[in-house]
């Protein structure tokens, strides 16, 4: 049996990168996703509304490792040959889109209506309206629980241990078959996780605090 020393550490911390790694790849994705699902959200067009609703309430209304699941152990059934690393990007792709679609959807709704009707009364058709009047004001709203939910993409990478991923908790579970120290080795993951969490939940709550302290005045 080994003891938890500074390799195994330094094991632990260099899957910090994959972490890292597919954390962007969720929010890269689910940003691109999400705006979709915010502007189908707020569009004049029912079906794309009723669409856009649907997605929303089945990624938001399950578990994100059923999801995983689904697309890890649904696609070989489909005849997809799939591994952990698209699996669990999709996953988080999907599920982040969902969220992120949410938050920007009420950023964009809490935009004066008046702003809408000036534009329009412009002349301005949709594509103007929303790309130079609302979504450069619904942005400056959107942006600090945006960045707080980054919080939540980075500690739902971890449920991709459970199919194989090499990331940071999928190394620590690793590492604790051979030393069978988990106190030691989980208090060692939970502490990559804060370091890795921590500077985001503080950005999120400093950009809240500058957003809200014109309205304070």
């Amino acid at each position: 049996m080994r003891t938890f020393g500074l390799p195994e550490f330094l094991f632990i911390l260099a899957a910090a990168k994959w972490t890292i790694a597919l954390s962007l790849i969720a929010f890269a994705g689910g940003a691109i996703g999400g705006l979709g699902v915010a502007l189908a959200r707020t569009s004049d067009s029912r079906p794309l509304r009723a669409a856009a609703t649907v997605f929303v309430q089945v990624f938001q209304g399950t578990p994100l490792l059923l999801q995983l699941f689904l697309i890890f152990f649904g696609a070989p059934v489909l005849g997809i040959d799939i591994n952990p690393w698209v699996a669990a990007g999709a996953a988080l792709i999907l599920n982040t889109s969902a969220f992120l679609g949410e938050i920007w959807r009420g950023s964009i709704q809490a935009i004066a209506r008046g702003q809408w009707e000036a534009a329009e009364a412009l002349g301005l058709h949709y594509v103007a309206r929303m790309r130079d009047v609302v979504l450069p004001q619904a942005f400056k709203i959107a942006l600090p629980p945006t960045v707080g939910y980054m919080v939540q993409v980075i500690k739902g990478t971890s449920l991709a241990a459970i199919i194989g991923f090499a990331e940071v908790t999928r190394s620590g579970q690793i590492i604790n078959n051979a030393t069978f120290q988990p106190l030691v080795v989980f208090s060692v993951v939970a502490a990559i996780y804060f370091v890795l969490c921590w500077p985001l939940s503080l950005l999120a709550a400093r950009m809240e605090r500058r957003r809200a302290a014109p309205l304070a005045r």
